[in-house]
């Protein structure tokens, strides 16, 4: 019977998804890729009237209905819907709820939740009250006591008089309008006809300056980027970020803000604000204008180059509060409206509401794509000119592909091992270090004339023998004779404090080579390996309004993947959005770069991505959430994401996608976009 109904719910969901339009059924791989319900909960009401009735009411996410199992004798489990609740009569004593929630295909997930059911009055209610460290103007409030089974907060705002219902020892939030000074009362509840009672004077208070740095930018060749404030890149000498043109007069002012030794910008009470550059600069190659801004006020911030040519044009860019916002202006923005940036000498800020607000700017650049024919860190494809060397009997040269019959592109390194020492190799120098960290995954092709030939791999820095310093030698070994095949290396050793430029490679370090046939390889495609590449399964979830789905690649053009990672957002809520869920925790660390090709329909899109531990909403842990713009639009490319908030003590099981936090979707092109290739630098 259980069966039956959950195949009718399937074909209830699957005749409601036919209707609409643009959908395909070739298969039912989406419920085969189901997972089972997650952040079950039940809230506990009870009547103060001395009868022990007790409303429960279960709630999760992906669940369809609940099996409620009271605990007493009672035989058999009450069965509720999504946003139901059910009522049971208990006598006094202590109870185990065991709720069990169900998804659409029959996935379940069970928890156990304690009740205590007595008709005395609460006792020793004890409470804590605490803002939010992380939410502006949140306050946490936190209820223990004898005898109760749940709590009421009453926030205390003018206009509000409903309160905040939660079970005893659990902790329910409020974020006020406006901070200020607020009576909590607090009503402890059981099954007797009295409650107990608590109330207090609490200031809720406004966050009004970041508690975390901005996202660090990519690495980037020098003559690529024209950094005005940042410390990822050599800024311009001489910037004036104070010049006095009289906004003062306006209430604002200016400071350096230093939050744990991470400076940035600070324009208080912002009406408008100049930065005056010692020279002209010529801007004309370059593509993007980048700044990294936080706000508790400001809605909106507008950013104007001005030209000793033709003035001033201003673009206006939407800031979200309490959170950092990374804006990419096209400096096509500035130039269709006229604009000659061949001698752009000031940038201007104005913020609105006029003087009502202040703003944090750090990472604030000029930067264009790479024109650089050196590449500057992973992949390494031999297509593009590099700085080769190699050392005491090593040789390293781009040659013609030999074999395209595993591997297709048209240029490979060759590398021979000659007479010489028996740790004779070769190296791939780069002019911006290698983008690597402890436990990097690397990955590259490798053709060999024999099976059992190793292959040595570390990363130097750009010291001279013998003050270099290095990772650890890893060593992988080839299976195969005459053919491709993918070689795999972990990283370890990094020294974080280092600057990497050199890769190294050794073939059969220990042993003297000689020149021949059998002492020369063929080395193509180094790179980080993505953990996650969407050409296997993976467990996949959504929630409030978002979707995920394994799909064919929309465009190989950029991309050369056959099956990518469709995501959209559709109505639901503003933070609708997905999760990437492993059965191994995924190996991060504080800083730990994580990159994601993205194909998105517009440019500016913002993709936040997080990482969860395993436990159950509201229980969830994550790390920082840090939030990424595209550049283009219609075509993929790689976004860079540097985790922060990363608890060592924590497996962190979830990997969150959600695309333009805080705006609703509608489930159209605009808000449809691809993944692929996640990896970790």
């Amino acid at each position: 019977m259980k069966t039956l109904k959950y195949i009718l719910s399937a074909i209830v969901l699957l005749t409601t998804v036919w209707g609409c339009e643009d959908n395909s059924f070739d298969n039912l791989d989406f419920v085969e890729s189901a997972v089972a319900p997650t952040n079950v909960s039940a809230l506990f009401g009870v009547t103060q009237d001395n009868t022990g009735s007790v409303t429960i009411t279960p709630n999760s996410e992906g669940a369809v209905s609940y099996s409620v199992q009271y605990g007493d004798d009672t035989a058999e489990a009450e069965t509720v819907s999504q946003g139901e609740s059910t009522t049971h009569i208990y006598a006094e004593g202590s109870y185990n709820v065991v709720i069990k929630a169900i998804g659409i295909t029959g996935l379940s997930t069970e928890i156990t939740l304690p009740l205590e059911v007595s008709f005395k009055a609460p006792e020793n209610l004890e409470v804590t009250i605490a803002n939010d460290e992380a939410v502006s103007k949140q306050v946490n409030v936190t209820a223990t006591a004898d005898y109760a089974i749940s709590f009421d907060v009453y926030f205390g705002e003018e206009g509000n008089d409903d309160p905040v219902s939660g079970n005893i020892g659990e902790t329910v939030s409020y974020v006020y309008t406006e901070p200020g000074t607020y009576t909590i009362r607090v009503v402890a509840k059981g099954g007797a006809i009295e409650t107990t009672e608590y109330s207090q004077e609490f200031e809720a208070v406004a966050i009004v300056q970041p508690i975390a740095s901005a996202t660090t930018p990519p690495t980037r060749n020098a003559n690529d980027v024209i950094s005005v404030y940042s410390s990822k890149y050599t800024d311009i000498s001489g910037v004036d970020f104070n010049p006095d043109w009289g906004q003062s007069g306006q209430g604002s002012s200016y400071a350096e803000f230093d939050l744990n030794g991470d400076t940035m910008l600070q324009f208080i009470n912002l009406s408008y604000q100049g930065i005056q550059f010692a020279a002209a600069e010529d801007l004309t190659e370059m593509e993007y204008l980048h700044m990294d801004v936080w706000t508790a006020d400001v809605t909106t911030i507008e950013t104007s180059l001005i030209s000793l040519t033709n003035g001033e044009k201003p673009v206006v860019s939407e800031l979200t509060a309490d959170q950092w916002t990374s804006i990419d202006i096209p400096i096509s923005a500035f130039t269709d409206q006229g604009l000659t940036v061949a001698d752009i000498h000031q940038l201007k800020f104005v913020g609105d509401p006029w003087a009502g607000g202040t703003v944090f700017i750090d990472n604030l650049y000029f930067y264009r794509a790479s024109t650089s024919e050196v590449s500057g860190s992973l992949p390494i494809d031999f297509e593009s000119d590099y700085v080769f060397s190699s050392f005491d009997g090593g040789s390293i040269a781009t040659v013609e592909n030999p074999d395209t019959s595993g591997n297709t592109s048209a240029n490979v390194a060759e590398l021979i091992k000659g007479d010489g020492q028996t740790w004779a190799g070769s190296k791939i120098t780069v002019e911006e270090p290698y983008d690597i960290s402890e436990n990097t995954v690397v990955t590259m092709k490798v053709w060999s004339p024999r099976v059992g030939l190793n292959v040595l791999m570390k990363f130097e820095d750009e010291a001279v023998w013998p003050d270099t310093s290095a990772t650890s030698e890893i060593t992988a070994t080839t299976t195969v004779a005459n053919a491709w095949e993918e070689l795999s290396f972990t990283i370890t050793g990094v020294d974080s404090s280092l600057y990497y430029y050199n890769l190294v490679l050794i073939m059969d370090n220990g042993t003297v080579g000689n020149g021949s046939s059998d002492y020369t390889i063929y080395v193509d495609d180094i790179s980080i390996a993505p953990f996650l590449d969407f050409e296997e399964n993976y467990a996949m979830s959504s929630f409030d309004g978002g979707s995920i789905s394994a799909v064919e690649n929309p465009d190989t053009t950029g991309n050369t993947s056959t099956t990518v990672a469709q995501l959209v957002k559709g109505a639901g809520q503003t933070w609708a959005g997905s999760k990437i869920t492993v059965e191994e925790p995924f190996d991060i660390e504080e800083g730990t770069t994580i990159k994601i090709k993205v194909w998105s329909p517009r440019a500016g899109l913002n993709l936040l991505m997080k990482f969860e531990d395993a436990a159950a909403w509201p229980d969830t842990t994550a790390t920082d959430e840090i939030t990424v713009a595209t550049t283009v639009a219609n075509s993929w490319e790689e976004l860079t994401y540097n985790i922060t908030g990363v608890d060592s003590n924590i497996d962190y099981y979830n990997l969150v996608l959600i695309m333009d936090n805080g705006t609703m979707g509608d489930g159209t092109d605009n808000y449809t976009i691809y993944v692929d290739d996640i990896s970790q630098n």
